[in-house]
Formats: C-alpha cells, sequence, structure tokens
C-alpha cells in the first residue's frame, strides 16, 4: 500500500507550501512509502484527486485543495483532518496503516477502559483509607 500526496509543485500560496511540507517531512520522519503526485504538472493527477475527494470534504467551490491524502484509492483526508491525526498521535490509524510495533498508541477503546479501572481504583484507595481513619479514632 502507498499513500499518495496530491500537491502542487508550484503554488503561490505559501500556506499551502508549508502544508505540503508538513506532510511531507512527517512522512518521511515516520519513514512511511509514498509518492508526491503533482496537480500542478499533470492534468491526470488534478482530475483524478478532485474526482475522488468525497463530496462532503470538498469546499463550497468544489474544487479541493492541495495537500489532499490517499491510501491508494481509499480517502484518508486534507491537511486539517491530518494535523489532527498528527496532535491526537493517531497517524497510522488516518492513513489506514497498522502502527509500528512499539507504537505507544493504544485502540481508544482499551484507553477508555483502562482510565475507567484507574479510576475505580483510586475510589476503592479512598474509602480504604478512610476506613483505617475512622478506626483509628475510634480506637483513641
Amino acid at each position: 500500500m502507498v499513500i499518495k500526496v496530491f500537491l502542487a509543485s508550484s503554488s503561490g500560496s505559501t500556506a499551502i507550501k508549508k502544508k505540503q511540507q508538513d506532510v511531507v517531512g512527517f512522512l518521511e520522519a515516520l519513514k512511511i512509502d509514498y509518492a508526491q503526485l503533482d496537480i500542478a504538472s499533470n492534468e491526470d493527477n488534478r482530475m483524478w484527486m478532485r474526482e475522488n475527494v468525497p463530496g462532503e470534504k470538498k469546499p463550497t467551490n468544489g474544487i479541493p485543495l492541495p495537500p489532499q491524502i490517499f491510501n491508494e484509492e481509499m480517502y484518508c483526508g486534507d491537511y486539517e483532518t491530518f494535523f489532527e491525526a498528527k496532535e491526537d498521535n493517531t497517524v497510522f490509524e488516518f492513513l489506514g496503516l497498522t502502527p509500528p510495533p512499539g507504537s505507544k498508541r493504544k485502540p481508544a477503546e482499551e484507553e477508555e477502559q483502562e482510565e475507567g479501572e484507574e479510576d475505580r481504583d483510586e475510589e476503592e484507595e479512598l474509602r480504604e483509607l478512610e476506613e483505617e481513619e475512622e478506626q483509628a479514632s475510634e480506637e483513641d
């Protein structure tokens, strides 16, 4: 599976260039295989990207701006959704990839379950401490 990043090599927008660099730099840092597909110099790439970005993800003018990210034919998202995944440490899930071994990310359900168990453990400890204090004060 190859991650496809659609970008514009000759964009006049500094914001778009920075977003493209952020995505590419992050993928390189994680050593994720990806292909850069230029929509500025290749009409086929531009048409494919425009046709395959889901309707609800297209701006009001109907033309999605780069970078747009796909895993083969599956749409992953635009820069904003990539950035959210990066902040949440869920980039592999966002890209539809299996996290590498030793990755610190846990499925959300597991995390919530563990948090609930921690809360119960803390409550139990508090109750035990209160009982010990009551017993100590009764003995005095």
